[in-house]
């Protein structure tokens, strides 16, 4: 059971982590912030502010704030942890977890992909471990800005398992919509289909708005999701609906002319002009993506059935290839993405 007093650790301090905490925060819930390196220390030294899309801009003073880079000094009071650490991380931040975190404490994934709850229930046997999504965008601050900013984007909501009583209530402050859900891994898989576009942003440069708007990535995008439709149909695998439109309608309305399309896909496009992907920003900073576990994913459900995925593989060897050069999103032409080697 969760209430109003419990302690919430946000197990990495990130732009989805200090979005989520910054609000919950700003509410009055106890929070304490582990994270490392520049955002702890941006926001030790600046403190904090929340914007979003729908017009608030808010902030927390640097003393209101708990953020440390020790995980025994976050993690041991924690009644909620909330994990919002890349996928590559999930390893680590388990073991941290299993060593410095309480054994009733609930655990809830907040990552994108569909395989980090396994990954955090296998290292954390016994314990509560909880699937949630969130269903926005979230971009941060440049380096150097004070205080340390992040900005909701994009509309949604946060995703959670329901049945937990008193936990979707802590979450669901100003700001931050929760909603409890009982089919969470049709969510995720779900999830999964739009956040196919994230590698699209990171190699064309181009803001979120501003490609989506543009039907040649958009006919990728499409191309993308067809493959992962048919490797999920081939597993037994519904996504759930999460926006106005049922999942396998989604290529045909991305197919669509530009002007068709704007009209519509008006909640698809209500994006804020700075919103980018977590990807282009993974590319940007030199760090590993999580390819891996988006189209990567999709590769390795479509081989179980022998169905070919050639443009998940083309988008994610184009990443794969930027990550290793590291100089940030490479700029590539919606036609350089989309030509498959060897298909005429």
């Amino acid at each position: 059971m969760a209430s109003e007093t419990s302690t919430i650790a946000i197990a990495g301090a990130g732009s989805i982590g200090c979005y989520v905490g910054g609000c919950l925060a700003l509410a009055g819930r106890k929070v304490v912030f582990l994270g490392r390196g520049r955002v702890v220390e941006t926001m030790r030294r600046g403190g904090l502010r929340i914007s979003d899309l729908d017009g608030r801009d808010r902030r927390l003073a640097a003393q209101a704030i708990a953020a440390t880079d020790d995980p025994a000094m976050a993690l041991r009071e924690a009644d909620v942890v909330l994990v919002a650490v890349k996928s590559g991380a999930t390893g680590e931040m388990a073991k941290l977890i299993a060593n410095h975190g309480r054994p009733d404490a609930m655990v809830v994934s907040l990552q994108n992909g569909v395989d980090n709850v396994e990954r955090l229930r296998a290292a954390l046997p016994g314990r509560r471990v909880l699937t949630g999504m969130v269903m926005f965008n979230v971009v941060q601050s440049p380096d150097g800005e004070l205080p340390f900013r992040v900005h909701r984007a994009s509309q949604g909501e946060v995703m959670i398992d329901a049945g937990i009583h008193g936990l979707a209530e802590l979450l669901d402050v100003d700001g931050l919509a929760v909603e409890a859900r009982a089919d969470m891994k049709a969510v995720q898989w779900s999830k999964l289909l739009m956040n196919l576009n994230n590698a699209l942003v990171a190699l064309s440069d181009l803001p979120l708005a501003r490609q989506l708007a543009d039907r040649r990535w958009r006919v990728i995008l499409a191309a993308q999701i067809d493959e992962a439709l048919a490797a999920m149909r081939a597993a037994g695998i519904a996504p759930a609906r999460i926006t106005g439109l049922p999942p396998a309608l989604l290529p045909k309305v991305l197919r669509l002319p530009d002007w068709l399309f704007g009209l519509l896909a008006r909640r698809m496009l209500a994006i804020d002009p700075e919103a980018r992907s977590s990807m282009w920003d993974d590319l940007k900073r030199g760090r590993q993506t999580e390819i891996d576990e988006l189209q990567g994913a999709v590769v390795r459900l479509a081989r179980q059935a022998g169905i070919p995925t050639p443009m998940n593989e083309r988008v994610a060897a184009l990443v794969r290839q930027a990550e290793a050069e590291k100089r940030g999103p490479p700029k590539l032409a919606a036609q350089t993405v989309g030509a498959i080697p060897g298909k005429v």
